[in-house]
Formats: C-alpha cells, structure tokens, sequence
C-alpha cells in the first residue's frame, strides 16, 4: 500500500550553456554555490566539463554535463528535453556560449555572420522558446511555476572596436532579440541581459525551488 507525503521541496535546475570553462564555469560555480542544480553544457571541453560538474556537485549536488553543438538547430532544439529528462525539470537557462572567431569589415563574410549568428543568437531564442513551453506545461500541475532566461552580452557593444565583427553584430542582435523575449514571453519567463558573471547569478536568485511529491510505501 502507498500513501503520498508532502511534497519535498528541491533544488532549482539551471541550464548554464558553455559551463566546462572561462566565464559559464564562473557562472555555473556562483549558481551552484546559491543552491542551484546545474546543468553543465559544453560542446568539444570533455575533461573541462567533468571539472566543472564535479566542483559544481561539491556545492549543490546532483550536477550533470550535456554535449550539444549550438551551431546546429536540431541539437540546440534536443537540448532542453534532454535536461529535463535527467533532472525531472528546468527552471532558468544562461546563454554564455560563444562563438568568438576574428573577422574584420575587410575579412567579413556571409558564412562568418551566419556561424556566430547559429550559436551566439538563434541558439538563445530557441532555449528561450523551450523553456517557456516547459515552463507553461509544469504549470498544469505547479501553478505557481515560473522560469528565467539570463542571455549574456558584452561590454564590447558599448565600447566598440573595429574587429570581431560578425560576434559584435551577433551580440547585438542577442541583444535586440532578449527585448523581443521579454515583452512575449512574460510572465511565465523573466528574461534578462547581463554583462558579468555577478550579474548573472544575481538575475537568478528570485526564481523559486522546484517541488516533487515524495511516496512512501507501507
């Protein structure tokens, strides 16, 4: 015979995109350290990622890493189905990957544009359009559930320099985009953009834990 308890209340999932080093790790560090269960995607860091989960683990347990290539629409769209299968659910997703390749006015072409456009940009919308639609499903059985997405700029775009163009014209572009997602998909997802780390985890502290009913069996 089994009989349902009161719901036992866990630690949010938070998907930081480009976690197994530089700037996602420090973010996936500082979320794991507020609590959060994190989800440690990277794409070529294999040793990196494992660094990253395991110092993440230590902090709040229960990290996992996921290899996805940003730069392809069908395993950007198979990423947040494969978090919510190995946590149970997703509650904010950081956009920190970036494709930072040189090119310069002179050097500029349609396929540099288009490459950090994939990974840097349309990557983003699509994590942003499936966390809104996790978020909306959950509520039909969590009413209260909300989500946030936290898309990561760059100082660059306020301090302009004449190189890296097509990652310049693809932040900014990020930039116009988390705009757009704000205003739509409100009020299930906060959405915001920050420029440092810092910013990123204090963007996220507000978004509430996760609950799941325990069942006892006698």
């Amino acid at each position: 015979m089994s009989a349902s308890a009161p719901h036992t209340v866990l630690p949010p999932v938070v998907l930081v995109t480009g976690a197994a080093k530089l700037l996602g790790r420090e973010i996936a560090l500082l979320l794991a350290e507020q609590g959060w269960r994190v989800a440690v995607h990277y794409r070529d860091s294999v040793e990196e990622a494992r660094r990253t989960v395991a110092d993440c683990s230590a902090l709040t347990p229960g990290a996992q890493a996921l290899r996805s290539n940003l730069g392809n629409e069908t395993a950007v769209r198979n990423l947040l189905p494969a978090v919510i299968e190995a946590f149970g659910q997703v509650d904010a997703v950081v956009n920190c990957a970036t494709t930072f390749e040189h090119d310069t006015a002179a050097s500029f072409s349609f396929a540099a544009m288009e490459k950090h456009m994939r990974s840097n940009t349309g990557a983003a919308i699509l994590l942003s359009q499936a966390l809104h639609t996790h978020i909306s499903q959950r509520r039909k059985r969590q009413p209260e559930a909300t989500g946030a997405v936290v898309n990561l700029l760059d100082q660059k775009l306020r301090n302009q320099t004449p190189d890296f163009l097509s990652y310049s014209l693809s932040k900014a572009a990020l930039g116009a985009a988390n705009a757009v997602l704000e205003l739509t998909l409100q009020p299930l997802l906060r959405v915001v953009s920050v420029s440092t780390a810092q910013q990123a985890a204090a963007a996220l502290q507000p978004v509430h834990p996760a609950t799941t009913p325990a069942t006892h069996h006698a």
